[in-house]
């Protein structure tokens, strides 16, 4: 089975789709996608928390370079979002990378990430994209 197998993507939709990350008990920090333990202090005492869907955008880079099946999409704009209880790192859509500035406001949209070229399975999951004023 490969990466996208229909089971791996049954598991971790509620995760993928709804931004739950893990939140420590021990150290308070929040981390995503949630994981068994801890990634800070390795405390297994973990609860569930949603994250929100718009945050800011920290840092991010553009990649030219993509592999032979996302070509029609080169390039790619890969953003570090800050939202409030953790970090994370997604692709950041419905932009140029010319007029994307770090500072700037982005929200979570739900998009293609990928089709396993073996089975057809079309995988969706959590994007952003900058956020529209007006």
């Amino acid at each position: 089975m490969g990466e996208w197998s229909p089971a791996r993507v049954w598991r971790s939709r509620v995760y993928r789709y709804r931004l739950i990350a893990g939140r420590c008990r021990s150290c308070g920090r929040a981390h995503y996608p949630p994981a068994n333990a801890c990634p800070y202090c390795g405390s297994r005492d973990l609860d569930e928390v949603e994250l929100p869907r718009v945050g800011r955008l920290v840092s991010y880079s553009v990649v030219y370079a993509t592999p032979f099946e996302d070509r029609d999409r080169s390039p790619v704009v890969i953003g570090l979002i800050d939202l409030g209880a953790a970090r994370l790192v997604a692709e950041v859509v419905d932009v140029k990378p010319g007029d994307l500035r770090v500072g700037d406001r982005v929200e979570a949209v739900f998009r293609r990430i990928a089709v396993d070229g073996n089975t057809g399975l079309i995988v969706y999951g959590i994007k952003f994209r900058p956020v529209r004023v007006g």
